[in-house]
């Protein structure tokens, strides 16, 4: 597994930011194409699909790993430390893309399967929505999957362990910006001005209820107001006042009920305070909901492959997002994690000192080599 381990390492000194993930793509497809892979280039601008067919079965399988990287500059000082100042491989996407690699290789070269292997590796997961914009390109009119599969490294579970459940297993996430039109002056004089600051201090508090309040407490659902911007002077009263929110959530009935709690709560809180408000409110990504058969099968295959103490469901979803929401939408399959710990005190996700744990890839890979034979098995 010592080449897995090289290309991690490189993809990992070269990390790039989604949909410019141009190095990285050219990268997989010399890969994927000396292996004798079918590929394919174009999905969603830098996406790569390799395809593989032996036999005589059309039967399918689709495999994803996502390869963009995150704005973030790396404090790890690993010898192979990104060299892209700014941008950082730290979700473990290099990872990812580094075990797939090593199965793909595995896969052509035991070609012990029946079927066709459709290899996604996939742009713009952090950001942008890369899964979505690979299916709004064709990805299942040119590659159809009778199911498809993928798998994130966790540093929070114990090293080689599976978690898995079916059903939820992912928020929905969504964003607010809330801006507060005041008016300014001098802060000695704070009667002649609509602060926009007070006026959002209240907002921010008045947020606090939606959950505790207007939610059923079984309906998972979180509103975080991650940044409040406003001024720059004490004897300054500034002219607007900004949040930024992120609003996570699995019902859409519930989802819907959040954006009309905010709007409404917003609107009336700056008219309370004679202000005006400006929402600007996206949807994100939709909640991952794994489907019961696949997850049955990844369940099954991963008792047999690591034992019954390495396999666990989750007791609940987490209210991280992830854009293979998506693909799920439109094939079932199964979303699951593979647990990367070192030791309890593990650098999380997205933190400039994470580094993924090398000793999980030839467990993924082989894993996946595993997912594939036993799916695509010759009758």
């Amino acid at each position: 597994m010592a080449e897995v381990v090289a290309t991690r390492h490189y993809l990992h000194q070269y990390p790039e930011i989604g949909l410019s993930e141009f190095n990285t793509s050219d990268y997989v497809a010399r890969q994927l194409g000396a292996l004798g892979y079918e590929v394919t280039r174009g999905l969603a601008k830098t996406g790569v699909v390799a395809t593989l067919r032996c036999g005589t079965s059309t039967r399918s399988i689709g495999i994803r790993a996502d390869f963009d990287a995150l704005p973030i500059l790396e404090e790890t000082g690993l010898e192979y430390q990104s060299k892209n100042p700014g941008m950082m491989h730290a979700c473990g996407h290099d990872g990812h893309t580094a075990m797939l690699l090593g199965a793909a290789k595995i896969i052509a070269e035991r070609k012990n399967f029946d079927g066709v292997v459709h290899l996604i590796f996939q742009p713009a997961e952090e950001n942008f929505g890369g899964a979505k914009i690979m299916m709004d390109d064709g990805l299942f009119e040119k590659f159809p999957c009778d199911a498809v599969f993928a798998l994130h490294n966790d540093p929070t579970i114990p090293f080689g362990q599976f978690a898995l459940r079916e059903g939820p297993i992912m928020a929905a996430v969504d964003e607010c910006k809330i801006t507060v039109d005041g008016r300014g002056g001098h802060g000695a004089e704070p009667q002649d001005t609509a602060d926009p600051i007070v006026c959002g201090a209240s907002i921010i508090m008045a947020l606090q209820t939606v959950v505790s309040r207007n939610i059923h407490p079984i309906d998972p659902t979180v509103i975080t107001v991650g940044a409040f911007h406003a001024g720059g002077a004490s004897n300054v009263i500034p002219e607007r006042a900004e949040m930024l929110l992120s609003i996570r959530s699995f019902d859409p009935k519930v989802r819907d009920q959040l954006e009309e709690r905010i709007r409404m709560i917003a609107e009336g809180q700056a008219a309370s305070f004679g202000m005006g408000v400006t929402i600007d409110y996206q949807r994100g990504y939709n909640a991952t909901i794994n489907h019961k058969d696949e997850t049955d099968f990844i369940r099954t295959l991963a008792t047999q492959f690591a034992g019954p103490e390495k396999v666990f469901d989750l007791p609940r979803p987490t209210m991280g997002s992830e854009d293979f929401a998506y693909m799920l939408e439109e094939r079932p399959g199964c979303y699951f994690f593979v647990g990367t710990q070192r030791t309890a005190n593990d650098p999380p996700l997205h933190h400039p000192r994470y580094d993924f744990n090398d000793d999980i890839l030839p467990i993924g890979t082989s894993f996946w080599v595993e997912l594939t034979e036993k799916w695509l098995a010759a009758k």
